[in-house]
C-alpha cells in the first residue's frame, strides 16, 4: 500500500539526512516529524472529502502531541523531513514537492485574507532552514536553500540561496543542497558593508589627493607673488 510505502521512505529519509538517527524502530517512535506527516495522511484524505472537521480535529491533536501544525489541507510530496519539527507551521494551500527539508520553526504561510491559493509551493529538494518564513502564494524553484531566520516574500528561481529580512538571493546553482549546510551562506548585509566600506577608502583617497593638489597650488601661487 501506499501509505506504508510512503512511511517506510519517510523513515528512510530521517536515516540518511540526520546522523543522530540510529534505526528505523526509534526513528518511529521518537521523531514527532514522522508522526505529524503519518496523520496527516488520513487528515488530508478527510479534508478532500468534504469531511474537514474531522480533519482539523486530527491535525489539532497532532498538533498538542507533536508541535507541528499541518494544515489538512496542504499537499506534501514524498520523503519530506522535518527535523525536530517543533512550531512548524504549513497552511491549507501549501504544495511541498518531493525531497523536502523542513527544519525548527518554519512557517509555510499566506498573508492577507483572500479566498483562494495564498500558501506558497514548494518545489522538489528544497531546504528551508530554522526559523525561515515564507510568506505568500508564490512559487520556490526546485533546489534553492533558504537560510536560517529568512523571510521570503517573493517567487524564487530553482537553484538558488536566499538569506536575509526580507529573502535576497545570494547565489544561483552553488553548492548543493545535499549537504544541509545553514552555516556557510553568504551574508548580503556584511557584503553591502564591506562594498561602502570600500567606497568610503577609495573616496578619502581621493579627498586626500585633492587635498594635496591644492596646497600645491597654493603654494605655487605664494612662489609666483613673491
Amino acid at each position: 500500500m501506499a501509505f506504508f510505502r510512503d512511511v517506510r521512505e519517510d523513515i528512510q529519509t530521517v536515516l540518511k539526512k540526520d546522523p543522530a538517527a540510529r534505526n528505523g524502530l526509534e526513528v518511529l517512535i521518537c521523531y514527532p516529524g514522522i508522526w505529524a506527516l503519518i496523520w496527516h495522511k488520513p487528515a488530508h484524505w478527510l479534508y478532500k472529502h468534504n469531511l474537514k472537521l474531522l480533519a482539523r480535529v486530527i491535525s489539532q491533536v497532532t498538533r498538542f502531541f507533536t508541535g507541528i501544525e499541518i494544515h489538512p489541507g496542504a499537499q506534501i510530496g514524498r520523503r519530506c523531513f522535518i527535523d525536530h519539527g517543533m512550531a512548524v507551521v504549513i497552511g491549507e494551500t501549501t504544495e511541498i514537492g518531493d525531497d523536502v527539508t523542513l527544519y525548527q520553526g518554519v512557517t509555510l504561510g499566506g498573508t492577507g485574507k483572500d479566498s483562494g491559493k495564498r500558501h506558497p509551493t514548494i518545489g522538489n529538494r528544497v531546504i528551508v532552514s530554522s526559523g525561515a518564513k515564507v510568506l505568500g502564494p508564490f512559487k520556490v524553484g526546485d533546489d534553492v536553500k533558504i537560510g536560517s531566520g529568512s523571510i521570503v516574500l517573493n517567487e524564487i528561481p530553482p537553484g538558488c540561496t536566499v538569506v536575509g529580512i526580507p529573502g535576497k538571493i545570494v547565489k544561483r546553482y552553488g553548492e548543493s543542497t545535499e549537504d544541509l549546510n545553514q552555516v556557510d551562506l553568504p551574508d548580503p548585509v556584511a557584503t553591502e558593508l564591506e562594498c561602502l566600506r570600500r567606497r568610503i577608502v577609495m573616496l578619502e583617497h581621493k579627498l586626500h589627493q585633492l587635498n594635496e593638489d591644492k596646497d600645491q597650488n597654493e603654494k605655487g601661487n605664494e612662489n609666483e607673488n613673491l
